[in-house]
């Protein structure tokens, strides 16, 4: 009663909450905490290990980009690439999402991945339908069942799509990603690329094939029946001879003129020219009569020289010597004055020369006579054989221009044909604009481990089993203590008999 009355001394003093007053809702209704918490953890122990330690997911991510340029389709040998300048947008994104989402790939990876073969259930054998409808009344339900649990989302600030698919087996989840990934760039590459390209370009280069082993084979053909290989050549170097022929032509005609002017001019100067000529002209004195008389004069000299040291120059001694010197040299000077000339002729050098010369002459001009006939002989042969040269080098001109444009056009489809295999090939794995980024895989372990779900299970049924004990005190209308009495009563309580356990 004392503390009833003191609570009423006070009606406005705040009750103090204690660690026991928390507490004992608890204890009050313990069995629904303690049936809230078995009923939530044996709840989470199945999810734990019928649903988490059985789900496998697997996952894959598709990038798209702009990265790889595609080249164009031109009769250029070296394609042009596309300009690749525009950015990925989020439409772009929103439009790789919404194809990842087809129903149609959906329907072939059911069929491919084996998702209709689960068996026949209790309900099958209330359906009476053909085993055709029944087989595709399957397929469309596990179509459906797979567009609501295949995850397409496009991350944000990305250009990432990332896909999960979970299922029991981790085969059939890590078989529905890749099968979808596969389907997804094949359907890609149809609305990206031209279809048949390929095909064509191989067709256009077996055909430009063909045509080039034909031209080869006509060419062939050619040189074998005309017996010559390259008649352009062949043309060109007699081309150059027959120049050639003309100018030795007139360097004959040149000679020949040369050679006949000479002739002339070599008679002209043989008529003035006479056959013999003197060659030598000796002129003999008498030589032994003038040594003689010398001599003699010599000795008279000297005689005259020794008088002369005796006797005077009147002595008729030394008049009679100097008479014998003056006889002497009158006979000398008479001696020297009577000459014999002895003259030798022969043949004149200049008539011989002419003459030879002329004979030469006339021997180089009928060679040159003979030179120019052979020549102008050979002009006229080599003429006939140009004009049958350009016919022949026309015709294979045409068919070597044949060959070449056939093989120019066989070497271009064919690079298109690789360029196009090469692109396919790319393409199996990377189309222009989108890639599989993170392939999908058989995932080895669950999504979630069960031991962490029952561990989190604990604590939420931990938590349940409070909220549910509060809860029930809540809702409990019944008067607990002596205090919640006299506060709702608003009455005095003179006794209370604690409940005990019988």
């Amino acid at each position: 009663m004392d503390k009833v009355s003191t609570k009423k001394s006070h009606p406005d003093e705040m009750p103090v909450l204690t660690l026991r007053d928390m507490v004992s809702p608890l204890f009050r209704k313990k069995r629904v905490v303690l049936l809230t918490f078995l009923a939530i953890f044996l709840a989470a122990t199945v999810v734990a290990w019928g649903w988490a330690n059985n789900r496998y997911v697997s996952t894959m991510q598709v990038v798209v980009g702009r990265e790889r340029s595609e080249p164009t389709v031109s009769p250029q040998a070296s394609a042009a690439l596309q300009e690749t300048n525009k950015t990925v947008s989020t439409d772009d994104v929103a439009s790789e999402v919404a194809l990842l989402q087809g129903q149609d790939m959906y329907r072939e990876v059911a069929q491919s991945c084996k998702l209709t073969d689960g068996g026949a259930s209790f309900w099958d054998r209330f359906d009476f339908r053909s085993p055709e409808v029944k087989r595709a009344a399957a397929l469309e339900g596990a179509t459906k069942a797979l567009a609501g649990t295949i995850k397409v989302e496009a991350q944000k600030l990305s250009h990432v799509i990332d896909l999960r698919y979970g299922s029991s087996s981790p085969e059939t989840a890590a078989c529905v990603l890749q099968t979808l990934g596969k389907l997804y760039l094949a359907k890609h590459l149809r609305l990206q690329r031209p279809a048949g390209a390929f095909d064509f370009f191989a067709q256009e280069t077996e055909k430009y094939e063909r045509a080039l082993a034909e031209s080869e084979s006509h060419l062939a053909d050619f040189s074998r029946t005309e017996g010559i290989a390259a008649p352009d050549v062949v043309r060109t170097d007699m081309a150059q001879e027959l120049v050639q022929a003309y100018a030795n032509l007139y360097h004959a005609r040149q000679a020949i003129a040369a050679d006949t002017q000479r002739i002339e001019n070599i008679k002209a100067q043989m008529a003035v020219t006479p056959a013999r000529s003197s060659t030598a002209e000796a002129s003999i004195s008498a030589n032994i009569l003038l040594d003689q008389l010398h001599s003699t004069l010599l000795a008279a000299q000297l005689k005259r020289t020794q008088l002369l040291l005796k006797y005077d120059p009147s002595f008729p001694l030394v008049k009679e010597v100097e008479d014998e010197i003056a006889q002497t040299k009158e006979a000398i000077a008479s001696a020297e004055t009577a000459k014999y000339v002895n003259k030798t002729t022969d043949r004149d050098t200049t008539f011989e020369y002419l003459r030879q010369d002329e004979a030469r002459t006339k021997a180089d001009l009928a060679s040159e006579v003979a030179t120019a006939t052979a020549v102008e002989n050979t002009i006229h042969s080599m003429q006939s054989e140009m004009v049958s040269l350009d016919v022949k080098a026309v015709k294979h001109a045409e068919l070597l221009r044949e060959a070449k444009a056939n093989e120019a056009n066989y070497l271009l489809y064919l690079d298109k044909r690789e360029q196009e295999r090469t692109s396919d090939a790319l393409d199996r794995s990377r189309i222009a604009d989108v890639a599989i980024a993170v392939p999908a895989y058989v995932p080895v372990l669950p999504a979630h481990n069960p031991n962490f779900v029952m561990f989190a299970g604990f604590f939420i049924a931990a938590i349940g089993g409070v909220v549910a004990g509060y809860l029930a005190e809540l809702v409990d209308p019944s008067f607990r203590t002596a205090d919640e009495v006299a506060e709702i009563l608003n009455i005095p309580v003179l006794a209370s008999v604690p409940r005990k356990a019988a």
